[in-house]
């Protein structure tokens, strides 16, 4: 791996952000239609020092704030939502290692991440009641250390990682008197003995994320690998919120890519014979959905905005009502962005008729992209917990997904 730039400041991050965005965006639909993985693409991405933006100032970094990341993913995503998640829960584990990691540790990975290497997740399971159910399991190796057993899937940009960050239920000891099983996160080498990443993701969209199976059998992991979860949640925090807001973020930018294909399209779409104008753009009706959805297209992004300074501000003055505040408008910001996101995706084709829906176009990855991106976490539950705290103030729970 070359090593990476090192961005030294916020607009920096966003400048380069952009520029990637105008550099990938001309392939994406091509990518998409034929699943080419964006290998060269995600190479890029290390080398133009995104990756390390977070990364504190004391070991080297940027130390952006989450505003000015939220941007760098809107705009990634506007040119490619695939691409975009790639890096989601790099950011993640990267806040988690600032979180609970040891210094020795944060010094190491941070390190790592400042070079260009990728850390990816693999967190869910297809087994189990619910997602919060885990089977993988850490267990003590005899002489020190331990073993990982499990199997993962959704494990986004697995496939491109230098290191795969495993949620995993820490066995050989007695659970927590009335509690569930605490849980760790063991950061491993994507090449260690005993891990198998595949390439099996077959979603209708984000179909170049590179989300397939990992499975970990017998992976000798230290204790210098552990980090720990469960304790993240223990108190007040913006963990959650963190890594929600970038996915409002991709879904922000879904809304905007799409919107701005949409554009394109009307320019070579004809009129209605009945709206007497000469041109599509002209057409009164289309001119009226046209502006119906750059209002809901900017109302996300506003949303997103304001949800991102919430959780910066939360995080130099941290309390119970500040993170919970900070929790649900970045709740606010999803539902909001979701819904941007798929309904400019659909309506595009309105704008542009008939001639939109040629498979050659491949418009439908927009939408694609949006109706499988929005499935992440469902917005029903973002909207039961913002009209809880609206009517009751009751704090949104903590559990890494608001």
């Amino acid at each position: 791996m070359a090593k990476a730039h090192v961005i030294r400041s916020e607009e920096e991050a966003v400048e380069v952000a952009r520029k990637l965005a105008a550099s990938f965006g001309p392939q994406a639909g091509a990518r998409d239609g034929e699943r080419r993985l964006p290998a060269a693409e995600v190479a890029e991405l290390s080398a133009s020092g995104l990756l390390g933006v977070t990364v504190p100032a004391r070991y080297g970094g940027a130390e952006v704030g989450v505003a000015t990341l939220t941007e760098v993913f809107r705009a990634l995503a506007t040119a490619d939502a695939s691409l975009a998640q790639i890096p989601h829960s790099h950011f993640v584990f990267l806040d988690a290692l600032r979180r609970q990691g040891t210094e020795e540790q944060r010094s190491r990975y941070f390190a790592e991440a400042l070079g260009g290497a990728r850390f990816a997740n693999a967190q869910s399971e297809r087994g189990g009641r619910t997602i919060a159910d885990d089977a993988t399991t850490l267990r003590p190796r005899p002489g020190g250390g331990w073993l990982l057993d499990g199997e993962k899937f959704y494990s986004t940009g697995a496939l491109f990682a230098h290191r795969l960050v495993v949620r995993a239920v820490l066995g050989g000891g007695p659970p927590p008197p009335g509690g569930p099983p605490r849980k760790a996160l063991a950061y491993i080498s994507r090449d260690a003995p005993g891990v198998t990443v595949e390439d099996d993701w077959d979603g209708i969209g984000q179909r170049t994320s590179a989300s397939g199976t990992v499975r970990l059998r017998g992976v000798r992991v230290e204790d210098d690998q552990i980090v720990p979860y469960t304790a993240i949640f223990d108190g007040p925090g913006t963990y959650g919120a963190r890594a929600q807001i970038l996915h409002a973020a991709i879904d922000a930018g879904i809304a905007r890519g799409a919107l701005e294909a949409a554009v394109a399209v009307v320019a070579r779409a004809r009129p209605w014979f009945e709206s007497g104008a000469d041109t599509a753009a002209d057409d009164p009706l289309l001119i009226q959905r046209a502006g119906e959805l750059e209002i809901a297209v900017r109302g996300a992004e506003a949303l997103l905005r304001e949800a991102a300074a919430g959780i910066d501000a939360a995080e130099r003055d941290l309390t119970g009502d500040t993170a919970a505040r900070a929790s649900v408008a970045t709740a606010v910001a999803k539902v909001a962005a979701d819904r941007a996101a798929l309904e400019a995706s659909s309506a595009l084709f309105e704008l542009g008729g008939t001639r939109s829906a040629a498979a050659s176009l491949n418009l439908s990855r927009h939408w694609r992209d949006a109706r499988t991106h929005t499935l992440h976490d469902p917005a029903r539950w973002k909207v039961q917990h913002v009209g809880r705290w609206l009517l009751s103030g009751t704090p949104p729970p903590r559990h890494g997904l608001l």
